[in-house]
């Protein structure tokens, strides 16, 4: 029997990792305190407690977070357009500090000395669950199984994990005919691992459906109305599970990409993140209406390093909190209403209108002149033309220009 070592609380999921590592954790010498973040996934939450008191746990805790993360998470990201390597939309990225900052608060309430969580020692997700904790509780221990040697070398591969529960009555919905891991949460579902591994494999995966929305964006979505039916949803987290159902029956924001890890090397990933793709057409479509032109350029520089961050991990940094404040101001004028439509894993914006739009339509039209005169276009173009011309010129040639 191992020597006490106190009491961890553990981020679980109900899986195969983490139901492992709970009892694994017990032989150990821990208390384990479970702790089960309802962010959103479909998931038979009382039947995750039952079977995590089955395997051992002191305590369980199943803490509802899918308001916070789409009011505090997921929409400063919809704010910033924010997209990692020209792709992907961060669902688990933005999830997973939302998850630990309920875990180090657990664990402060619980009087714990340690945190553990199920991620693997090559993915990121140990990097965020991580530096979460170290920011907000810079004292706390984490305990990692799977950068433990005693427990990967024990465990090196998923039929291992498999005995494993069999031999301690472990119930896990995973066979070794599930060539896949997969996550979920509110923002999207991500499939990996196993046969996807191989970035020639082709995943045969979910389509199908026809739908249509209204969006308006104040800043944040305040609100979305169905055009066809004229249904309307109001709070934040009513109309992003309405916009998954219309987009998610039409396949809409489904991506098969290869990403950077933070760690180094390359991973596949799939992504369907079908409300999360609706708001980042509208969202966009509604900036570029009613922003200034140059202070886009730099909002878009801005967003870059945002999403960098947000995927590294570093939700909680002081340069990502600064971030999200300069974002944040640049949407006091972002407000008015998208018309779009999704149809085949398309998203189609049809309209827009806003009372702090800088579109002038007298001015761009070509039928009326309004307050703009042509012929000043003529010195317009020769002032810009002098860079051009100037870098193309011989000076040993006496100014002519350089043959080609």
């Amino acid at each position: 029997m191992a020597q006490p070592k106190g009491t961890v609380v553990l981020a679980y999921s109900g899986g195969l990792d983490t139901s492992c590592i709970l009892v694994w954790l017990k032989e150990q010498g821990y208390d384990v305190i479970a702790y089960l973040a309802n962010i959103g996934q479909k998931e038979d939450f009382e039947a995750a407690r039952k079977k995590a008191l089955a395997l051992g746990a002191k305590k369980v805790y199943i803490e509802d977070v899918s308001r916070e993360f789409v009011e505090e998470f997921i929409w400063p990201a919809v704010q910033a357009n924010a997209l990692y390597e020209d792709r992907y939309l961060l669902g688990t990225a933005l999830a997973r500090p939302c998850i630990a900052r309920k875990l180090v608060e657990i664990t402060q309430r619980e009087g714990a000395q340690y945190v553990a969580h199920g991620a693997t020692g090559k993915g990121n997700d140990q990097v965020r669950f991580e530096l979460t904790c170290y920011a907000l509780c810079p004292n706390i221990k984490v305990v990692a199984p799977w950068r433990l040697p005693e427990f990967y070398q024990r465990f090196p591969g998923r039929r291992e994990l498999m005995d494993y529960a069999k031999k301690h009555g472990i119930p896990v919905p995973v066979t070794p005919q599930t060539p896949w891991s997969m996550d979920e949460n509110l923002m999207h579902i991500s499939y990996e691992a196993g046969i996807l591994e191989n970035p020639k494999v082709i995943d045969h995966g979910r389509l199908a459906g026809v739908a249509a929305t209204g969006l308006r964006a104040s800043r944040v979505p305040v609100k979305v109305t169905n055009a066809g039916d004229g249904a309307t949803r109001r709070s934040a987290l009513e109309l992003f599970v309405y916009l998954n159902d219309i987009a998610g029956k039409h396949g809409v924001g489904r991506i098969d990409i290869v990403e950077n890890r933070f760690v180094g090397m390359k991973s596949r990933g799939i992504y369907e993140t079908p409300a999360g793709t609706i708001l980042y057409h509208a969202h966009l479509d509604i900036e570029a209406f009613t922003m200034d032109r140059e202070v886009r350029k730099i909002k878009q520089g801005l967003a870059l390093k945002f999403s960098e961050l947000v995927y590294n991990g570093f939700w909680h940094s002081p340069e990502c909190e600064f971030l999200r404040q300069c974002i944040g101001r640049s949407q006091e004028a972002v407000v008015g209403t998208v018309r779009l439509s999704v149809f085949k894993g398309q998203v189609y914006v049809l309209g827009r209108e806003s009372p702090r739009s800088l579109y002038n339509e007298e001015l761009v039209s070509m039928n009326v002149q309004g307050d703009y005169e042509p012929a000043d276009a003529t010195g317009f173009i020769n002032i810009n033309s002098l860079r051009s011309a100037g870098s193309r010129r011989d000076p040993s040639q006496g100014g002519e220009k350089a043959p080609q």
